[in-house]
């Protein structure tokens, strides 16, 4: 299983239309990507302007299908993100050592 943590900054007065059509763009991920197992975007109290995604994947096949995709099933909001903010972090589950 791999599990990123993805953050990325939307752009000065854009969240309320960022969060809008990402939820249409959500639940199309985890139906069109069956490796998808969670992707779960949050908030972040006291910075108005960032995204933290936990997502988790059940191989690298699914992580790659998903980065494939990113493109279009994001091509709504992409617009909406400040360029060059994309921060991803893979994790390692502790309990998988």
């Amino acid at each position: 299983m791999i599990t990123l943590i993805a953050t990325l900054k939307v752009k000065d007065g854009k969240m309320d239309e960022f969060i809008s059509k990402l939820k249409v763009a959500v639940p199309n991920i985890k139906k069109t990507e069956p490796g998808c197992l969670e992707y779960i975007p949050h908030t972040i109290k006291g910075d108005d302007n960032s995204i933290i995604f936990y997502e988790k994947y059940t191989d690298q096949a699914a992580v790659d299908l998903h980065g494939k995709n990113l493109p279009e099933n994001l091509k709504e909001i992409l617009p909406l993100v400040v360029e060059g903010s994309l921060d991803i972090k893979i994790c390692a589950d502790i309990f998988d050592k």
